[in-house]
């Protein structure tokens, strides 16, 4: 593989003239700030094909983006393969099981409502199939041993449907132009590619590492690193169809090494239209059928997503917090330390710490086994830990997160004093 060079002769202007006469992005595609990045962080020496991979016309990283940007399909059926080691403490099952309790058993208490299993994607290995014909229809199943849970798109209607307890859950889709996707969780390559190139910025490297084939199709490889030291983000390495523009796989490897903490992508697609009756649902007989407005939803709003995500409309941050910016609206006096990937979120809880020690009884030895007790000019706190994102909770109850080590958290706590 070739090395690739940044071109840091283009002027802010003649980036701000590049944005202006490109199209606004349509369905299925990165957002068009994307491709407003500043030149500097993106490599613009054309890809080279290593031996045995598909023999494809050079591209830069800049014309690939170009490519994602302008993909439109809205046409396709496959299997897509999900897995997610994020390096939780294994707690016989605790975790997966608040997890789910949290996302959808306190709403409306079907197991078929989407928010009651999604948050399944957050661990382990899962198989999916995924549809899609336009806007208004969408299917994703999720596989499991012997049952397969389903969230399906067809016009005004959205269903969800766990065959295990035979429970349906159904609502209906919003007139926004995302139409009943506020419904499905980042699943594709797509989803999370459309995250992923938000966050690009001056203080990230963007490269083109040569072409690979994914689910039998030929494909240019896109990699995002961060620049900055610090960040628990080591690479994220997207495939990219060569014909079509859209993201054929997903790859976030830690900075640590390992395995990857995210990886999805297709092993079978096909672009050809899906047969109509794809998107067909008809409740099975004896089904328990719960309504969104009598769960408590309201006949417009979507169920609530899974912990940890941000798809969605108006869900997702249009580009990397800068220092001092508000975190989120939802949570008072949250501010953000540092830029780009090195970004930490900072708030006071008002508490008093986590519970530890002697002190917290048996409650404080146990959050205890879960965390690192750091010391600083801050004073003392406990810091949870997985391979991506790092929280530091001071004793006096402020509490610093982020996808930043966690030398880099206490670093932050001791200026913030």
């Amino acid at each position: 593989m070739a090395p690739y060079a940044s071109d840091d002769s283009t002027t802010a202007g003649e980036v701000d003239e590049q944005r202006s006469g490109r199209r606004k992005a349509a369905r299925y595609v990165v957002p068009v700030t994307v491709i407003g990045v500043a030149a500097a962080t993106i490599g613009l020496v054309p890809a080279l094909a290593d031996s045995g991979d598909p023999d494809l016309p050079k591209i830069t990283a800049q014309q690939l983006i170009e490519k994602i940007a302008k993909s439109d399909v809205q046409q396709l059926s496959g299997t897509v393969k999900i897995s997610t080691d994020l390096g939780l403490p294994n707690l016989g099952g605790l975790e997966s099981g608040l997890l789910s309790g949290a996302a959808g058993q306190g709403d409306g208490g079907s197991s078929a409502e989407p928010t009651a299993k999604l948050t399944e994607l957050a661990s382990g290995t899962h198989t999916l199939r995924v549809a899609a014909d336009g806007p208004d229809r969408q299917k994703l199943s999720l596989l499991e041993n012997a049952a397969e849970y389903s969230i399906i798109h067809n016009g005004k209607d959205v269903w969800g449907y766990d065959s295990k307890s035979n429970e349906v859950y159904h609502g209906t889709s919003s007139e926004s132009p995302e139409r009943g996707t506020d419904r499905q969780p980042p699943a594709t390559p797509k989803d999370f590619a459309e995250e992923a190139l938000k966050a690009v910025d001056d203080t990230t490297s963007v490269t083109v590492d040569g072409t690979a084939q994914v689910a039998g199709r030929d494909a240019y490889k896109l990699v995002v690193k961060p620049k900055q030291s610090g960040s628990t983000v080591g690479a994220i390495s997207v495939a990219v169809d060569a014909k079509t523009g859209m993201p054929l796989k997903f790859t976030l490897t830690p900075a640590s090494g390992g395995a990857a903490v995210i990886d999805v992508g297709f092993t079978k697609v096909d672009f050809a239209k899906p047969a109509a009756s794809t998107f067909d649902f008809t409740p099975p007989k004896g089904a328990k059928v719960t309504e969104e407005k009598d769960a408590g939803q309201g006949s417009q709003k979507a169920p609530g997503k899974a912990p940890g995500t941000a798809f969605g409309k108006g869900g997702a941050r249009e580009h990397a917090p800068k220092a001092g910016e508000d975190f989120g609206k939802g949570l008072d006096g949250m501010k953000t330390i540092g830029e780009g990937w090195n970004a930490i979120a900072t708030f006071d809880t008002g508490g008093e710490g986590v519970p530890s020690g002697g002190a917290g009884g048996d409650l404080g030895g146990f959050m205890d086994s879960l965390g690192d007790k750091v010391h600083g000019e801050f004073g003392s706190g406990t810091v949870f830990s997985t391979r991506l994102v790092n929280a530091l909770v001071t004793d006096d109850g402020k509490v610093y997160a982020g996808l930043v080590t966690k030398d880099a958290l206490v670093k932050a706590a001791d200026a913030g004093k």
